[in-house]
């Protein structure tokens, strides 16, 4: 028996029983956001072994979450950034919403590379109209989707609600760029910036003179002239939040959405040594301090969740926003591997853009050690969360497209343990082929799982990220390149890399798909690109095939 297979049976005599009955008290909520952390940039190995970017990274605190809750092996979120942001503030799909590429930072203008002309002009493509203001709790404001968020409807119901990192949910002077309007009680460092100007509390997190700009971490003075990284800084400004809840019995929701791993690519300096005497080059060892860096402010909050004694009652949803970027010189490595064996990485349609790591731990409610293989989205967080929170009747101004996971990722994963303890999972490769049914969990385990980027991603093209859209439907999955209206197909369980398109092996498969996702676009009215030589918008993917409407 190998030391992972011994790991994983040491976990399975760990499950605890379920039925404890205490009495009922409104959960904490922690929902900790990883930015631009891919599927296997950490020690904890999501697929059915770990692959050799599992055994770079030193994350003994997800380790710790792991063994404590339950991993989602098929986490999917938008290959960018803000619209998973959005989705998990709304419950929309981000093709539902119409944001499918970040928000803008200045009202007016897109954020996409492709409303640069000079950028695109022999492009066969022109980007479509989409809301690139992000999400607004006010009607009426030009570009935007107009929603109840999440976080309100906590704070209605008694919840304090902490925000602290990242936002970027909306435009600069929009209602929505403000956490405040959001639902927030509290708002550390929160507002439009997709990324921070600096990591270094020695450079002011860039408020100095030269480098100041709208991306530029604000309310952070106290941290200014020292030697605290910013994902350091973050995590004690949201422990201090914490004491007030605490301290006077309210139910909280903390948001801490971190900037890490989000480029500058910059050596965290309490870890990068490590990973340079390893042998990485600079940019790897630099990429994996950082990693670090955040795994040390995951454990850093669980342990004083243990300290204030309150850690049986908080939930950890633990979850990163899009795939590991594969295009960035400055991790190291060669371009377009860093998330091998999946395809690509962020911003793609391929599963290193759009499948991330997650796990929850809800004490006593999810088996401990275990694996949930169904495929989840992020439009799914917004019902579960508020599930979990007890809210259940609530009205929103949007259509809410996800689907509550409570069933699954408590009767699944106490189903998933029972078979782990009655020797039915031996292994992990075991665990990542076993499926719960749908009677058990509520959730189809071959439901739909929709990507849709209709954008160039930089101002150059990139053939395996632009213009993209992709369905899965259990092992199957099915691409379509905007660019050349074709249509790829992949089986998953035999190729988790997307290399063998078996398109023209298995006809039938990418008719069934192709008009799966010709209605769910359809639909939602999902923008879509236009053809420069005519200014008709391309095809529907089941359109190619002579099937659509």
């Amino acid at each position: 028996m190998n030391s992972l297979s011994k790991t994983f049976a040491g976990l399975a005599l760990a499950l605890p029983l379920a039925g404890c009955n205490k009495p009922e008290q409104k959960p904490n909520i922690v929902f900790f956001l990883v930015d631009d952390m891919g599927w296997l940039d950490s020690s904890v190995a999501y697929g059915e072994e770990a692959y050799p970017l599992n055994l770079r990274y030193h994350t003994p605190n997800m380790q710790r979450l792991a063994e404590r809750g339950t991993l989602l092996t098929n986490a999917y979120v938008s290959p960018v950034s803000s619209p998973t942001r959005t989705t998990l503030m709304t419950g929309m799909h981000a093709s539902h919403a119409r944001i499918t590429d970040f928000t803008t930072a200045v009202p007016g203008v897109p954020s996409d590379a492709s409303h640069r002309p000079e950028a695109l002009a022999n492009d066969v493509l022109i980007r479509p109209d989409w809301n690139y203001n992000g999400i607004s709790p006010t009607e009426g404001i030009p570009h935007t989707q107009h929603v109840t968020p999440m976080v309100r409807l906590l704070k209605d119901d008694g919840y304090y609600t902490i925000h602290v990192g990242k936002g970027h949910w909306a435009a600069a002077g929009t209602p929505g760029a403000s956490p405040y309007n959001m639902g927030f009680c509290v708002n550390v460092a929160g507002q439009v910036a997709g990324k921070p100007t600096s990591y270094y509390g020695e450079e002011n997190y860039g408020n100095v003179a030269g480098k100041w700009n709208v991306f530029t971490t604000q309310n952070m003075a106290e941290y200014y002239g020292t030697k605290t990284h910013l994902t350091e800084a973050l995590t004690l400004e949201a422990l201090k939040t914490l004491d007030y809840p605490i301290d006077n019995g309210i139910p909280f929701y903390l948001y801490m959405a971190h900037h890490g791993v989000h480029t500058p690519i910059t050596p965290d300096p309490r870890f990068v040594q490590k990973y340079l005497d390893a042998g990485l080059d600079q940019g790897q060892a630099n990429f994996a301090s950082m990693i670090e860096g955040v795994d040390k402010s995951l454990g850093d909050i669980m342990d004083y969740l243990d300290r204030r004694g309150i850690a049986d009652n908080t939930i950890i949803v633990f979850l990163s926003d899009n795939g590991g970027n594969s295009e960035n010189t400055s991790k190291g490595g060669v371009l377009h591997t860093q998330n091998a064996p999946l395809r690509e990485g962020k911003s793609s349609c391929y599963e290193g853009g759009i499948r991330v790591p997650m796990m929850v731990c809800w004490p006593e409610r999810t088996a401990a050690g275990t694996r949930i293989n169904t495929p989840v989205c992020a439009e799914d967080l917004f019902p579960t969360i508020l599930e979990m929170a007890g809210i259940e009747r609530y009205e929103t101004v949007q259509q809410v497209d996800g689907r509550s996971l409570v069933r699954l990722l408590t009767d699944g994963s106490q189903a998933v343990g029972r078979a782990m303890r009655a020797g039915r999972i031996a292994d992990q490769k075991a665990a990542n082929a076993y499926v719960i049914d749908e009677s058990v969990s509520g959730i189809d385990p071959e439901r739909e799982v929709v990507t849709h980027f209709p954008h160039q991603w930089k101002p150059y093209p990139l053939e395996d990220i632009d213009y993209l859209s992709s369905l899965r439907k259990g092992d199957w999955k099915i691409v379509y390149r905007h660019r050349t209206q074709a249509l790829e197909l992949y089986n998953l369980r035999e190729d988790i890399g997307e290399r063998n398109d078996l398109a023209a092996r298995n006809p039938a498969k990418p008719r069934e798909l192709a008009a799966l996702l010709g209605d769910k676009l359809r639909g939602w009215n999902a923008s879509m690109p236009l053809i420069r030589s005519t200014g008709e918008r391309i095809s529907y993917p089941d359109e190619l095939l002579g099937c659509g409407d």
